[in-house]
């Protein structure tokens, strides 16, 4: 396949809205977001192509593919993946890929074909190379957004003032250009340049395995596997313990190799391959990636005009598929944020907003993931899953037991992938119910969603017929969702009052009991407040969505925790070199 081709870098300005520094899914969806919005912006990545010889992230999450709905993609996204839905959504652990089948899972990463109230959208296998094809292809045709592909980010100044900060490019041929930004948002990764300039450190735990990831050509071999499609396949044999599948319904697959030597030769590789795989193959090395866990969470993600977001701010290992899906959330709720100040209504709470509400869900992620990398194939692997024999079957079915009741959670999430809420926030109306602020996941088991309307949650989703979702019928800004007789009017007076874009949908047929007539969503989708919308609140409760009222103050307001707390996962402190 043709690597993705970077269009002709359009002449680069000399002041913008915002940089964002780093162009991969959390860049790239940063950028969609706020050109979506009117919001100028420059997109620094130094990567011109787009490779296919590295995967990375593979699943799109129920909750990102309902962002790339509202972004009219998610249909692209899928006609753009190697592996439809459709053709399978099982996890296999297996003795060797052509050897016996010791435990399997269904219905992961919610990937479904029925249609459920829930959700609007199922998850997506699709490699990261793809989303970025898909998100670049997007990005180019807003006219706002300038993509300085081949470009490299060496400086962020935030001077203090109110003309904001200066981001320093080159293009590594010499040619140095400076733009100036209102705000600038870090998503350059793990030895992020922004990171460093403004200041804040990774904390947390680095795991001293080192892994690899390959991929690989093995023509015949699916026609061999005898587990039928899976989208992983989990090795359990001693030795050869990997987690490996197909990348695309040809003949390409993918492999990841747990705790090898830091220096494995593709020799070596290919060995590992072939006894993972358990019989001799063809195979064509295509690609490696090394890698290593990491458990890290920034101490801050907002300085001053300088953001952190997507792994800049944080990194866990891929044990779930959550890391790439937790840079996606934290565009959005970093994007229209800054869309809103930049239109002059926002108000100064709402950049506070982003770290207190995006750091502890990065947090929570951070230690599922990491507790994840304890229950690996090496630690399942036993000799005797190997022997055809009455010991062999007592293992393996031993081995299946365990795996069915320590790995559900990894592969069953919809508590943390939807359940994760913003009810803390100084943006959000504090219910004079709530008790304190609660944990970001709607429960303790977190393979179980129960939907809320409570103030900071995700609004709870239902179908308004067979092909129309909800959330297709909320406006691009704020949003009340009417189910009841009540007068939205006062919020809607005092919105335009203010500036603040709002839009009224009715809900005629009440599939679900939202706990007040009127619910006030955010752009992001969660909501902000319910109630009964008086005229001697509205005003109060406009000012404090938007950010404009002084954390902790009237009714309604919660005191939030200090920002930059140190909340981070346990860990010895990392270098700021990771």
């Amino acid at each position: 396949m043709e690597p993705h081709q970077a269009p002709e870098t359009p002449p680069i300005p000399e002041a913008c809205d915002v940089v964002v520094v780093g162009g991969g899914p959390t860049g790239l969806a940063t950028a969609l977001e706020l050109g979506r919005r009117g919001v100028d912006c420059v997109l620094v990545e130094p990567r011109a192509e787009v490779l296919d010889v590295r995967p990375r992230a593979k699943t799109t999450s129920i909750r990102s593919m309902e962002h790339f709905r509202r972004w009219g993609l998610a249909g692209a996204l899928r006609d753009a993946a190697y592996l439809p839905v459709g053709w399978s959504q099982d996890i296999v652990f297996c003795v060797n890929l052509l050897g016996p089948e010791v435990m399997r899972f269904t219905g992961c990463f919610g990937l479904t074909t029925k249609r459920s109230e829930l959700f609007a959208e199922t998850s997506q296998q699709v490699p990261q190379f793809v989303v970025e094809r898909v998100l670049r292809d997007a990005v180019e045709t807003l006219p706002n957004c300038v993509t300085a592909y081949g470009w490299r980010a060496v400086e962020v100044a935030d001077d203090g003032s109110s003309a904001g900060a200066t981001v320093e490019i080159d293009d590594g041929r010499g040619t140095v250009r400076r733009v100036r930004a209102r705000f600038v948002v870090g998503c350059d990764g793990a030895s992020s340049v922004v990171r460093r300039s403004m200041g804040a450190a990774y904390h947390g735990a680095v795991d001293a395995r080192r892994n690899l990831t390959a991929v690989f050509l093995a023509p015949g071999l699916a026609e061999r596997v005898p587990h039928g499609p899976a989208i992983q396949y989990w090795v359990l044999q001693p030795g050869a313990s990997a987690y490996m599948g197909r990348l695309d319904l040809r003949d390409r697959w993918w492999i990841g190799l747990v705790g090898v030597a830091p220096d494995l030769t593709d020799d070596a590789v290919r060995a590992h391959i072939t006894a993972a795989v358990g019989g001799p193959l063809e195979l064509q090395l295509l690609g490696t990636d090394p890698w290593v866990g990491r458990t890290l969470n920034a101490d801050r993600y907002v300085a001053g005009r300088v953001l952190l977001a997507g792994d800049a701010a944080h990194l866990n290992p891929p044990w779930g598929g959550h890391g790439f899906n937790t840079g996606i959330g934290d565009a959005v709720n970093a994007a229209w944020k800054l869309a809103a100040v930049v239109a002059g209504w926002g108000g100064p709470e709402l950049l506070a907003s982003y770290e207190e509400e995006r750091l502890p869900v990065a947090e929570q992620t951070i230690a599922i993931a990491g507790r994840h990398s304890g229950l690996l194939s090496a630690d399942f692997a036993d000799p005797l899953l190997l022997e055809a024999s009455t010991a062999g079957d007592v293992a393996r079915r031993r081995a299946g037991s365990e795996i069915a009741l320590v790995k559900r959670e990894e592969f069953h999430a919809l508590g943390l992938v939807l359940g994760y809420h913003y009810a803390g926030s100084r943006i959000t109306w504090r219910e004079p119910t709530a008790d304190g602020m609660p944990s970001a996941v709607s429960g303790d088991d977190l393979t179980v969603y129960v939907p809320t309307a409570a103030p900071g949650h995700r609004l709870p989703h239902h179908w308004l017929t067979p092909d129309v979702s909800l959330y297709d019928r909320l406006g691009p800004w704020f949003t009340v969702v009417r189910a009841g007789d009540a007068d939205p009017s006062p919020l809607l007076a005092a919105a335009a009052a203010r500036g603040v874009p709002m839009h009224v949908v009715d809900v005629a047929e009440r599939r679900f009991d939202y706990g007040a007539p009127l619910v006030v969503v955010r752009p992001d989708q969660h909501v902000a407040w319910r109630g009964h919308g008086a005229p001697e609140e509205a005003a109060h409760v406009v000012d404090l969505i938007r950010g404009a009222l002084p954390a902790g103050t009237g009714p309604g307001a919660v005191e939030p925790p200090p920002l930059s707390s140190g909340r981070v996962a346990a860990g010895r402190p990392a270098s700021q070199a990771w």
